[in-house]
C-alpha cells in the first residue's frame, strides 16, 4: 500500500530535515504550516555554519529533492549578500539560514501556529 500525497509530502520534509541534521545544520525544525498558509505547507529551516557549509548543502539538497521527484520552483537567490538561501518547492519551502539572519527574521515565531514534525534538538520526528 502506497503513501497518500499528504503522508509522502511529510515524510520527504522530515527527510529533509534530517538530511540537514547528519550534514551539521543545527536547530533543524520541520513544520506543517497548510493549515495556516495559503501558498504552502511545509516549511524545513535550518541554521548552517557558513556560506561554504550552506553551498555544500545545495549539493546534498539537489540530489534529494531529485530523487524524489520534487521540483524546484525558483533558483535560489544570491547568499552574499543576505545569509538566507530559500528554496521554493511549491508545497515545501526549505529556508537555509546564517545564525544572525535566523534570529533576526525568527520565521519558526512568525508561523507559531504551524504543527512541529521534526526538530533536530528532540533528535526525532514527532
Amino acid at each position: 500500500m502506497g503513501l497518500d500525497g499528504k503522508e509522502r509530502e511529510s515524510e520527504i520534509a522530515i527527510g529533509i530535515g534530517e538530511l540537514l541534521s547528519e550534514h551539521k545544520c543545527s536547530d533543524t525544525i520541520v513544520m506543517y504550516v497548510g493549515d495556516v498558509c495559503s501558498w504552502t505547507d511545509y516549511f524545513v529551516i535550518t541554521t548552517v555554519r557558513s556560506k561554504a557549509h550552506s553551498q555544500g548543502l545545495l549539493r546534498h539538497l539537489y540530489t534529494f529533492l531529485t530523487q524524489n521527484k520534487i521540483n524546484q520552483l525558483n533558483h535560489k537567490k544570491s547568499f552574499k549578500e543576505t545569509g538566507w538561501i530559500l528554496l521554493d518547492c511549491g508545497n515545501l519551502v526549505i529556508h537555509l539560514m546564517e545564525s544572525e539572519e535566523r534570529i533576526f527574521y525568527e520565521i519558526e515565531r512568525l508561523w507559531f501556529k504551524g504543527t512541529i514534525l521534526y526538530n533536530s534538538n528532540q533528535n526525532n520526528s514527532l
